[in-house]
């Protein structure tokens, strides 16, 4: 990919408006007034007749100071050439020049259009110049003044023949002279800039352009038009020119590059009248036959091409109004136009939007064009380097050559400088030339309300945005604000990733933070705080479906709520909510514990069900932790345990128990000096089931049932129907099937009451649980197919996956092997994919069962090894007995009763310890299986009517199995 400025520089010989003073060779500088541009095209045909180079100020601001660029251009000239009218001596600019010329020591050709009376300065200064009074001369008298005075400046080979014609040389000079210069224009219809030997990849590209460009050029009765567009810097320009090259042969009445000067700086966007004149020089059509209308110049433009082949490359530019009056009328001719804007206004044309560099082809641009010996594009200094340019091949050109010009400079060393700079672009400079600078042209386009809008993102923390947030920043309306972003988008100032989402380049978004650095302090701090407003506001709307306990007290933030937020009134809509803002909640969080610390406690928390059931849970623990970190700085004690009781909540679904109880034991800590029992109550509920779950079952029933006492004094259904439904899982695991059922059944009618509906959902999957252990299987699918339609309904991810391999489980019983596959699979991805330990050891579980119980021994042991590592890896008691007895089982089916039987002694010392009656008798009843198989009938008796002791005890279909073991064996 070829970089540098936006557009190469043409010809400097073609008639094009404000051609770039990178001219070769000799030149000379012309000034004259704009409003004699028509007349002047003449002259510069003259002097190009001659064999000389010019650079004239065509679409410089009159209004502005003399430019930078002119100065410059004045400088590198040979000598300058002045047009001498009353337009140009009253222009200041047209002064200023000849009086930089000749303090420079330039030779100046005054060429006096009329009669003009000097100022008295320029008049004395002109006195010093070599001065032709065109108006006085007759044609023939003049070309010769004019190439007898130019001709140090002339070219060489055929230009000196021009000369030799101009000065009335030789016969053809008679020719000339007889019919005028004035009435035959050179053509020069070759004049695309060079193609770049640096260009690299883009291949995809340049294939579909070439491929639409040859499609669009052949027979069919319009002319061809191709688009392309991208953000500064993206390589639109090398892009187009490497094409036109490729194309060049198809177009053999000539190829024609035309800069349209959109974002040059210093300069107005080239008027469609004037282009069209420079056009019509360009293929031969003398000055004094252009109409002097818009109109007129389209339509003989049309009519020179009619029948032609001919390929025009319109660069940088403004919008389609200034292409459209350029386009060829007729079949034939293929026409590709680059601009920083998506000219989807412009009829008929084939659009494609450049986007970055893909990683690979950045890094061999940058070793090209850095051209240092055994510089190696897989180098991780060379891709640190082009991530850090965002990819952007403007950027990498730049960096390139300062490595290409500092033999000092080392890769790594220019990577940790990009890493480590607070101003990246800062270091984005060649010469003149800055990345920064091609930027601040496409935001001179926008006007001041676009222009704010733009600063505005700039303060965003996030990776991207919707018209919402725009206009919480604005302080506007999203119809304004998403037209604003529009505007942003149609300038390839933004990105759409997805639809009505919007982001910036790396690059552009660090430039809109350096604009908006230039607003005054206090109008950045409301921005920001109506965008934190905003986000907590809506996280709030979409997070309360979700929320498993009422808060301990009030919101830390006292905020009147934003104006407008999206309609999020279905569950799902709330979810996708949270799904596109995870990421920017979670940059407003860590922005906001700074100067807004308030929002870094509220917004977690509003998070906190969300995350909690979507995940992901490393970002939910970081959040958890800001926000307890915060609120202990702040001093809110209220606020820091409600921040330890998410901690603890997401470290128990996290399967880091230890780190739950800690969080949850502090959080009970501070809750019980503060005013109030919910907050203890919150803590205590979700810590009992921790302790369940590692074993602690005293614990755990004395904390349960002291949150759900607190929460009944509270009239807190919300914190009882929670509580009811950690109580009855235990029970049910436990063996105390009854009492869970009991439970869970309380806790449903009253989640139904109080439209409870992720607890409802919750509840079903449970009850489901508990049917299946007393053998109602049917029942048991049948409560959880309702809720896992009520968790799909609600886009709860965490809540489906848990049901799934319950229901996947349950089916097991009635031997629907393929059901229970299908189910126990998706739900072991999903458990994978939110990174649930827990739930992945149990669905191994389950398939380990499965695949025992379908011939598959060998997966089977492996699905259970794993399984039994996780269970262990996160301290779950329940789980190892679970998984030990499932492993002992699959080594009596095998034959390996000792190994088995090892198995289920180990299980039955946890089991014992635990209080998990089910489990407990699961192994003696594996263990009286395995002294069977050996022989040892009296012991096998014996443990086996300690097992169905227990199963009678809990209700446990199990019982039967044993009553006809014992049976077949006489006992």
């Amino acid at each position: 990919m070829a970089v540098g400025s936006e557009g190469e520089s043409p010809d400097p010989g073609v008639a094009v408006p404000f051609p770039s003073c990178e001219a070769v060779g000799t030149y000379v500088f012309v000034s004259y007034a704009r409003s004699d541009r028509l007349v002047v095209h003449g002259e510069l045909a003259r002097l190009r007749a001659l064999g000389v180079r010019v650079w004239y100020d065509e679409g410089i601001d009159p209004g502005r100071e003399w430019p930078q660029e002119v100065g410059g251009a004045l400088a590198g000239a040979s000598a300058c050439v002045v047009m001498v009218s009353p337009a140009a001596v009253a222009r200041k600019n047209v002064r200023d020049e000849v009086h930089f010329a000749l303090d420079q020591g330039k030779p100046v050709v005054a060429i006096h259009l009329a009669p003009t009376e000097l100022p008295a300065g320029l008049e004395l200064r002109l006195g010093q110049v070599q001065a032709i009074v065109r108006w006085q001369l007759d044609e023939q008298s003049y070309v010769r003044q004019l190439g007898r005075a130019l001709e140090p400046y002339a070219g060489a080979g055929p230009a000196r023949a021009d000369v030799a014609v101009a000065r009335g040389r030789g016969a053809a000079g008679q020719a000339v002279m007889a019919a005028g210069l004035a009435e035959v224009a050179p053509e020069a219809i070759r004049t695309l800039p060079r193609d770049i030997a640096s260009f690299t990849g883009r291949e995809p590209e340049v294939a579909r352009l070439v491929a639409e460009a040859a499609e669009l050029a052949g027979p069919g009765g319009v002319v061809g038009i191709c688009a392309i567009g991208g953000m500064a810097g993206i390589g639109k320009t090398a892009l187009a020119v490497h094409a036109a090259h490729l194309l060049a042969g198809r177009f053999p009445d000539g190829q024609v590059f035309l800069r349209l000067h959109g974002h040059t700086p210093g300069q107005r966007p080239a008027d469609p009248s004037d282009a069209l004149a420079s056009l019509l020089q360009t293929i031969g059509v003398a000055v004094q036959h252009i109409p002097g209308d818009l109109d007129g110049r389209a339509r003989l433009w049309r009519d020179r091409l009619a029948g032609k082949r001919m390929l025009l490359l319109l660069d940088d530019a403004a919008g389609h109004e200034q292409v459209r009056p350029l386009l060829p009328g007729s079949a034939g001719c293929l026409v590709l136009v680059t601009s920083r804007r998506h000219l989807t206004a412009l009829e008929d044309a084939r659009l494609i939007s450049l986007d970055i560099l893909p990683p690979g082809d950045a890094a061999a641009l940058l070793a090209r064009l850095a051209a240092r010996p055994g510089m190696d594009p897989a180098d991780s200094a060379v891709r640190g380097i082009t991530r850090l340019c965002g990819y952007l091949p403007l950027a990498i050109g730049m960096l390139a050559r300062q490595l290409l010009h500092h033999p000092t400079w080392t890769p790594s060393g220019l990577a940790a400088t990009l890493a480590a700079a607070r101003d990246r672009l800062a270091l984005m400079t060649a010469e003149n030339l800055s990345v920064a600078a091609a930027f601040d042209l496409s935001y001179r386009d926008l006007d001041p309300d676009q222009q704010r809008l733009f600063r505005r993102l700039g303060l965003h923390p996030g990776p991207d945005f919707d018209a919402y947030a725009a206009a919480a920043l604005d302080g506007t309306g999203p119809d304004e604000a998403r037209s604003g972003l529009d505007v942003l988008y149609d300038h390839y100032l933004l990105t759409e990733p997805a639809q009505g989402r919007y982001r910036f380049h790396d690059l552009l978004a660090e430039h809109a933070r350096a604009m908006a650095a230039t607003d005054p302090p206090g109008d950045r701090d409301q921005a920001i705080t109506r965008l934190l407003e905003y986000y907590l506001h809506a996280a709030t709307i979409a997070g309360q479906h979700l929320a498993r306990r009422n808060p301990a007290g009030g919101s830390p933030v006292a905020a009147d709520p934003p104006p407008r937020v999206p309609d999020l009134a279905g569950a799902k809509d709330r979810v996708a909510w949270l799904d596109a803002e995870r990421v920017n909640l979670h940059a407003a969080v860590i922005h906001a514990a700074g100067d807004h610390a308030a929002y870094a406690v509220a917004i977690p928390a509003a998070m906190h069900g969300y995350l909690r059931h979507h995940g992901p849970w490393d970002q939910a623990l970081t959040l958890h932790r800001v926000a307890m970190e915060t609120a202990r700085r702040i001093g809110d004690r209220t606020a820091e345990a409600s921040a330890l009781t998410d901690l603890g909540d997401i470290q128990y679904v996290n399967s880091d128990y230890r780190a739950a109880i800690e969080s949850l034991t502090e959080a009970i800590r501070l809750s019980r000096n503060l005013v109030g029992r919910r907050g203890e109550a919150n803590a205590m509920a979700i810590l009992g089931y921790v302790q369940h779950l590692v074993g602690d079952d005293h614990a755990a029933r004395t904390g349960l049932a002291s949150a759900l006492s607190a929460f009944r004094a509270l009239g807190d259904r919300l914190g009882e129907v929670n509580t009811l439904a950690y109580l009855g899982s235990a029970q049910r695991a436990n063996g105390d099937y009854s009492a869970a059922i009991e439970t869970v059944t309380l806790a449903l009618r009253l989640a139904r009451n109080q439209g409870m509906t992720i607890l409802e959902a919750r509840l079903h999957n449970f009850l489901g649980v508990a049917q299946h252990a007393t053998g109602d299987y049917r029942e048991a699918i049948a409560s959880q197919t309702r809720a896992l339609n009520l968790y799909r309904d609600m886009g709860n991810r965490l809540g489906e996956a848990i049901t799934l391999g319950d229901l996947g489980t349950a089916q097991l019983e009635i031997a629907d092997f393929l059901s229970a596959s299908v189910n126990l699979t998706r739900a072991l991805q999903q458990h994978r994919d939110l990174g649930y330990r827990r739930g992945e050891a149990d669905r191994l579980t389950s398939l380990g069962v499965l695949k025992r119980l379908t011939g598959d021994y060998p997966a089977a042991a492996a699905d259970l090894a794993r399984a039994l590592q996780l269970y262990r890896s996160i301290g779950d008691r329940l789980g190892e007995t679970e998984v030990l007895n499932a492993t002992g089982e699959l080594a009596l089916a095998t034959g390996a009763i000792a190994q088995a039987r090892r198995h289920h002694e180990q299980a039955l010392a946890i089991a014992t310890g635990s209080s998990s009656v089910s489990e407990e008798a699961r192994a003696l009843e594996g263990i009286g299986q395995c002294q069977r198989r050996e022989g040892e009938r009296k012991q096998s008796a014996a443990s086996l009517r300690q097992a169905l002791a227990i199963y009678h005890h809990i209700g446990s279909p199990h019982a039967s199995r044993i009553q006809a073991t014992l049976r077949d064996d006489g006992q």
